[in-house]
């Protein structure tokens, strides 16, 4: 840093040395050197300086902002530790990762997080065992970092957060203290505790005791026996069953009318995987009908999370949830599954190499709205798709009903550079680039060739009436913590969002 700083001083004396000799050069010469000696002062500023300053001047209010916003279903507690000490704590052993569906025992815990560990993808899995999760639980909550009585648990760090898409959805909105939020889930005592003042509880949604779930965090290079995490992320699991249940969702419909909102956030449909296939079925019809009640004036953003039956992925896309729906958030792990379930584009990829290809996921991004968006043909609302991955995001609308998108993808590249930090504003020298310099906006269409311009950093393409908005993310180098960072970014990009009247 210290370089460029010099640098930078160097030129600045160089160009007042050439304004002092003005008279004496010829104007031309005078006019070039400048421009050259300004350029390389541009050039100095770091890639993330310059960024942060376009994505300042690009981040403005909509024309209509949201004044009330309700939010759903899925709340719970977040446990956050470290899972190689937890898993150290509870007597495991480093060992080869395996995918599982569903946890049935600490072995299946074992090589989940391994798996998901050697990868650095989130992931989120339900653990069957009641008892032993609860012992788990337990024993994290019992203990915590300096205070444990047990010398194999005294590495933890562990703290308790506001947890659940929808919820910490809400929480981040409300710290806007223009907005109201309504907020339906499970809420227990130490939810309610935890929760911003200006985010409302309806009475019916509250409950004597808390869900947890444990988030087990790593972090960039962490090694765990011969498992190294090549980025920081976190593997969550619980045993919940108000949330898997979707307990809150009739109580959050209801409470619509009298709340009134200008925007609805769903989330919490994949928490059905930890139920019987017959049970996830009737909800999913169930839930189908209550969204349907939602009046059509009033848009629904769907938040969607891991999820490991393709299948009951298929339901959600086919069986009327996504028509029903104005706007989706996810990441690259949720956008793969969704294509792979439903037999979309780049179906036969299995898992990303790296940054997740920008053309590959345009392609995917574009198939959905034109498979499953709206069109004159076709009864959907769906009409905006906001795509999360750690080096960059896109956001993608069906033209006509969506305005004010440079700033709301813009906003949301900041949320991520400043929750992972854990800073108010971005502190370049705790980021760094990952984005691709140069990529192409397609696979298999026709493809165009982007170079990022950092003074310039939001880009946009268009395809057949849907709009992409590209823009890089400033990586945390040290994240202070991964857990809800999707969540906040949804949110803060819906925040940027206007939504045109039809």
């Amino acid at each position: 840093m210290w370089q460029r700083s010099v640098c930078v001083g160097l030129l600045a004396l160089a160009l007042g040395y050439l304004c002092l000799l003005g008279p004496e050069l010829p104007h031309s010469a005078l006019r070039h050197l400048s421009a050259s000696l300004l350029g390389g002062l541009r050039r100095a500023r770091s890639l993330e300086v310059r960024m942060v300053a376009a994505w300042q001047a690009a981040i403005v209010r909509p024309g209509r902002p949201w004044a009330r916003v309700a939010v759903g279903i899925n709340a719970c507690v977040d446990v956050v530790l470290s899972g190689v000490k937890l898993l150290e704590a509870l007597g495991l052993e480093p060992g080869g990762g395996r995918n599982h569906a569903v946890l049935n025992s600490r072995q299946d815990l074992k090589e989940a997080f391994a798996y998901f560990m050697e990868k650095g993808a989130a992931a989120e899995r339900f653990f069957s065992d009641a008892e032993s999760f609860h012992h788990i639980a337990r024993m994290a909550s019992e203990y915590p970092g300096a205070q444990a009585r047990n010398a194999h648990i005294c590495f933890f760090v562990l703290q308790l957060y506001v947890g659940g898409n929808a919820a910490l959805i809400g929480q981040k909105l409300a710290t806007n203290p223009d907005l109201k939020i309504l907020l339906c889930g499970p809420v227990g005592p130490k939810l309610h505790e935890l929760l911003n003042d200006n985010v409302v509880v309806p009475p019916e949604s509250m409950q004597e005791k808390d869900e947890f779930h444990l988030i087990l965090e790593y972090q960039a290079g962490e090694e765990w026996g011969q498992v190294r995490a090549p980025t920081a992320n976190r593997f969550i699991f619980s045993h919940d069953q108000s949330n898997g249940a979707l307990n809150m969702l009739e109580v959050f419909v209801s409470s619509l009318d009298e709340f009134q909102p200008d925007l609805v956030v769903l989330s919490g449909l994949h928490m059905m995987e930890g139920q019987s296939k017959e049970m996830r079925q009737r909800r999913l019809m169930e839930a189908v009908a209550s969204i349907s009640d939602i009046p059509t004036d009033i848009p629904i953003h769907l938040e969607l999370a891991s999820m490991t039956d393709q299948d009951f992925m298929s339901n959600i896309i086919h069986q009327q949830v996504f028509p029903l729906v104005n706007s989706i958030g996810l990441n690259e792990q949720e956008l793969l599954f969704l294509t792979q379930s439903a037999s979309g584009p780049h179906a036969s990829l299995t898992s990303w190499s790296g940054v997740p290809d920008v053309g590959v996921v345009s392609d995917i991004l574009f198939w959905i709205l034109k498979e499953h968006g709206k069109t004159t043909e076709r009864a959907s609302d769906l009409t905006r798709i906001h795509f999360h991955t750690l080096a960059y995001h896109i956001l993608v609308t069906v033209d006509g009903y969506w305005g004010n998108q440079v700033a709301a993808v813009a906003a949301g590249a900041r949320a991520a550079g400043t929750q992972a930090c854990a800073t108010e504003t971005i502190d370049t020298s705790k980021v760094f680039l990952k984005a691709p310099l140069e990529f192409v906006t397609s696979q298999t269409g026709t493809p165009a060739k982007i170079s990022l311009n950092p003074d310039e950093p939001v880009v946009h393409w268009h395809r057949e009436g849907i709009s992409f908005h590209f823009t890089p993310v400033l990586v945390c180098k040290d994240p202070v913590r991964t857990v809800g960072l999707g969540d906040a970014i949804s949110a803060e990009g819906l925040l940027y969002s206007e939504a045109y009247s039809q």
